[in-house]
């Protein structure tokens, strides 16, 4: 299975940007990183733009790439009456040919995760390091393999419910299934609309798969790949890992050319 049979959830961006946008914790702390370089920026799996376009609106140049079509005609659309910086690619993360190396490359929004074969992640740390700068940055977060995030019920559960862009409420429930071969949990997301009485209006079952990976095996794969890990963390408030944390966030290095 590749990236582009793992796109249902991605189908609708206006969708994905109502139910995103309003998280920023990631975008405050690359704010921090990206004050340090001089030199185009690249944001991996940048999607509609969420982190690309508040670091380009304080001044980065950036370049952001994303495989997915609609994902990024969305992020030209969110811009084309702008000035701010920022080239929009539609590539492989894996194959990446951007003919231009960074001082730093992120990837967030747990975008790791749709690397779901050892050799997929091996692909995607060389595109990220053939990119990198000599001592360069790359940032990411994935979700942490813990206990209760892999051995979630089979049975639907409960998320959350927001308002939709018609003011209807729309509930979302998610199904689980952890492939423990694989190391790929597979969700199936549910979001039932309803109108002003209750009443169910509208029912829509969107897949996707996500592989984890666990901290020693993590450590193993950036080190094999040419990574120095200069910080983990359990947040981006760079809170220490520990053995309840929900994320973990790798800040990394180039560690030699």
């Amino acid at each position: 299975m590749n990236q582009i049979d793992n796109f249902e959830e991605y189908e609708d961006p206006f969708l994905y940007d109502k139910e995103n946008d309003s998280f920023q914790d990631d975008v405050n702390f690359l704010q921090k990183w990206a004050t340090k370089v001089s030199g185009p920026i690249i944001d991996l799996a940048c999607g509609t733009g969420r982190a690309t376009i508040p670091l380009a609106q304080a001044g980065h140049s950036l370049i952001g790439v994303d495989i997915h079509n609609g994902m990024l005609t969305q992020a030209k659309r969110k811009t084309e009456t702008t000035t701010l910086n920022i080239e929009w690619v539609e590539q492989d993360c894996t194959k990446l040919q951007l003919g231009v190396k960074s001082p730093f490359i992120y990837m967030v929004g747990n975008s790791f995760q749709h690397f779901l074969t050892n050799e997929a992640q091996d692909q995607l740390l060389q595109s990220v390091y053939n990119h990198l700068e000599k001592g360069g940055i790359f940032i990411f977060g994935t979700r942490f393999p813990s206990p209760d995030e892999l051995l979630q019920p089979s049975t639907e559960e409960y998320w959350r419910s927001y308002k939709n862009e018609n003011g209807k409420l729309v509930d979302v429930y998610t199904i689980s299934n952890y492939n423990t071969i694989q190391q790929v949990q597979h969700y199936i997301t549910i979001r039932r609309q309803r109108d002003a009485c209750g009443k169910m209006m509208d029912e829509k079952k969107t897949n996707i798969k996500l592989r984890y990976v666990f901290p020693q095996e993590m450590d193993r794969l950036l080190k094999g790949n040419g990574f120095e890990i200069v910080g983990v963390y359990k947040d981006w408030n760079e809170t220490p890992l520990t053995e309840d944390s929900q994320q973990i966030i790798y800040v990394c290095r180039k560690a030699y050319e």
